[in-house]
């Protein structure tokens, strides 16, 4: 007989904080930069790790752990290989959730929106900000597609590794680069005793670009 504790009997009462509509910000992003810094000054591992949940042209949802590399009023910025399962999904149907869980704080962010591919500039940026070998190592991989096995990978960042030996600047790949996820709606959670969790929800208002309707949502 297995001594493992089962499944369903695996849980933790959430106590840590409350989350209230008299002290949370007006605004959704300025909201998550107070939370974003909470997260930082925690030490979390992976604080920038999130859930990017797509669908595909026929319906499929997926979903994955990518990590966020930017944020302001404009949206939520992420890079990637516009070839992948994930590009493919995004250029079928340009919508996506982002979701940000920081069990340290007992927290989980959800971010819904349409996305857009950055400009040349942004994608250009952020690649050349990278180490050298992650600039080898985006041109190398064919991302989601099959291949034999390691050596493939292998092979060609060695062959990358000698032909950009010494060189200055390693041109971006036309297939790599950013995409912003512009919020339509962002819910904070804090978890609560007994499963009475805090969630609010913002949603942009359709008349007005700049504003949000704020609503509790019950746990």
């Amino acid at each position: 007989m297995s001594s493992m504790l089962p499944v369903a009997d695996i849980r933790k009462d959430y106590k840590l904080k409350e989350l209230s509509e008299s002290t949370i910000s007006d605004d959704p992003i300025s909201q998550f930069d107070l939370w974003w810094n909470e997260a930082l000054s925690s030490q979390i591992d992976e604080v920038n790790a999130m859930t990017l949940a797509t669908v595909s042209g026929d319906g499929y949802p997926d979903a994955r752990i990518v990590l966020l590399k930017g944020y302001d009023v404009n949206g939520f910025l992420f890079f990637t290989n516009y070839d992948s399962a994930k590009g493919k999904e995004l250029e079928a149907n340009p919508q996506a959730t982002l979701v940000f869980f920081w069990k340290e704080l007992e927290r989980q962010v959800r971010i819904s929106g349409p996305v857009e591919r950055t400009s040349a500039k942004e994608s250009d940026d952020y690649f050349h900000s990278r180490p050298l070998k992650s600039q080898i190592g985006a041109i190398a991989s064919p991302q989601s597609q099959v291949i034999h096995d390691r050596e493939v990978l292998n092979n060609q960042v060695d062959k990358l590794s000698a032909q950009y030996a010494g060189a200055k600047l390693i041109p971006r790949p036309a297939h790599w680069g950013g995409y912003r996820v512009r919020p339509r709606s962002m819910e904070f959670w804090q978890g609560r005793p007994s499963r009475l969790h805090d969630r609010i929800v913002y949603h942009r208002q359709k008349d007005n670009a700049s504003a949000w309707v704020i609503e509790r949502l019950a746990p």
